[in-house]
């Protein structure tokens, strides 16, 4: 009964359809089939600034700290494993 009911209340939403046009919380200019404002020169600078310390940033700690990538632990040797510890039956049994 109650899920009829909500969904009851929302019936005059779905029937006024979609109001894709409208503006919404700022929202900007509308624009329709033509090229939106161009951002502020200031925007635009502040973009480079930001994107070019994240990739100082990525870079930096890639050259000076390879252990995030690789691990901090040397790689084992597969070739000292032992066929016991693989898995790996005798070659006597039969």
């Amino acid at each position: 009964m109650f899920p009829l009911r909500r969904a009851i209340k929302h019936v005059p939403a779905l029937c006024r359809g979609f109001k894709t046009s409208i503006p919404r919380q700022g929202g900007g200019t509308w624009t329709y089939r033509t090229s939106p404002e161009a951002p502020e020169k200031v925007t635009l600078l502040k973009a480079e600034v930001l994107g070019g310390f994240m990739w100082w940033w990525i870079l930096y700690h890639v050259f000076t700290e390879p252990e995030h990538l690789t691990g901090e632990f040397p790689f084992p040797d597969p070739s000292k494993w032992t066929n016991s510890e693989l898995g790996i039956p005798a070659d006597d049994e039969d």
